[in-house]
């Protein structure tokens, strides 16, 4: 039998192509290294999944999330997370330091248009962690609304070239303009953590939702478009992957929204649960008690039960490394 309890917790470029320049070389352009002395390019497969680099491989884990951004534009965030273990590391001052890169690329294909981030992470430890030790980050951009856009993500060794990997996908960025009710992504973050990945005034230690150590986390929402003292309900529900294995849990409990001159209600509430090992899915249902209108966005993530250990490390704009 499962259980669950939930608290209350309280920019990169776009470019157009030029009409005479093909898209496929846009996006290859996108996709190389922006700096000299960074490792070489990883060679192009096909996607989804993941692509052979140059000289090894880095398998890597990470998420994407979207929420209503600036000007009618979608703010897409993107955690990544690797074993410490897969990374070279290399003596620094009263210990040792890992460094790598990571990129999002985000490409329409129909307003050929690209939009890229590149960060690089650095952490100092005393002595070396684990070889399951997680390192985890991430980034965020603002992209345009579309059907047609595919996303890449790339993580490399920024100690030995070479090394990396490449994931991709169609990735279509939703529209959060309009009236009517709505819902962002479900994020999911590590309870309790340090620093992390900001909106607004909130700070949440976003971690690809395949890697989570315990039943424990973090969830945070958006509402969109729920008028001011509307009364509303909330509904979360978490269920095992796989039909008929549990019943599904919810929980469900009243708010009102508060006065926004956005639209914008945000959640971030504590769920604990008696999770196993496993494979689960995760809903929030929004229920405006006033006009009937509901909204609802689901996740799949995976508990792993592990204490291996992590490391939240913020990622900075590549030009600003040190």
């Amino acid at each position: 039998m499962l259980s669950l309890q939930a608290t209350r917790v309280r920019n990169p470029r776009m470019q157009r192509s030029r009409a005479a320049l093909p898209f496929a070389l846009i996006l290859l352009a996108a996709l190389r290294p922006p700096a000299a002395g960074r490792p070489a390019p990883i060679a192009a497969g096909s996607a989804p999944g993941p692509v052979r680099a140059a000289v090894a491989p880095l398998p890597f884990h990470y998420d994407l999330y979207t929420f209503r951004g600036r000007g009618g534009s979608t703010a897409v965030g993107a955690a990544f997370s690797v074993s410490a273990g897969l990374l070279h590391l290399e003596d620094a001052d009263q210990g040792v330091r890992y460094r790598f890169d990571v990129t999002l690329v985000l490409a329409d294909t129909a307003l050929r248009t690209v939009a890229r981030a590149d960060d690089s992470v650095f952490v100092h430890f005393p002595r070396p962690p684990l070889a399951e030790h997680l390192l985890y980050t991430q980034v965020e951009m603002q992209a345009r609304p579309s059907r047609t856009t595919l996303q890449r993500v790339i993580m490399t060794d920024a100690t030995e070239p070479g090394i990396g990997q490449l994931y991709g996908t169609p990735f279509p960025v939703p529209d959060y303009s309009g009236a009517r009710l709505m819902l962002s992504d479900v994020a999911l973050g590590l309870p309790a953590g340090e620093g992390g990945w900001h909106r607004g005034e909130v700070t949440l230690a976003l971690l690809p939702t395949s890697q989570f150590p315990a039943s424990a986390f973090d969830v945070y929402y958006e509402i969109y478009n729920l008028p001011p003292s509307h009364p509303y309900r909330t509904e979360i529900a978490v269920e095992p992957a796989v039909p008929g294995a549990l019943r599904p849990v919810r929980l469900r409990f009243a708010g009102e929204a508060s006065a926004s001159r956005d639209g914008v209600v945000p959640e971030l509430r504590r769920v604990e649960t008696s999770l196993t090992r496993g494979r689960y899915r995760i809903t929030v249902t929004i229920t405006d008690e006033v006009t009937g209108q509901s909204a609802s966005r689901a996740r799949a993530f995976e508990v792993r039960g592990w204490a291996r250990g992590t490391t939240l490390v913020a990622a900075l704009p590549r030009e600003r490394a040190p």
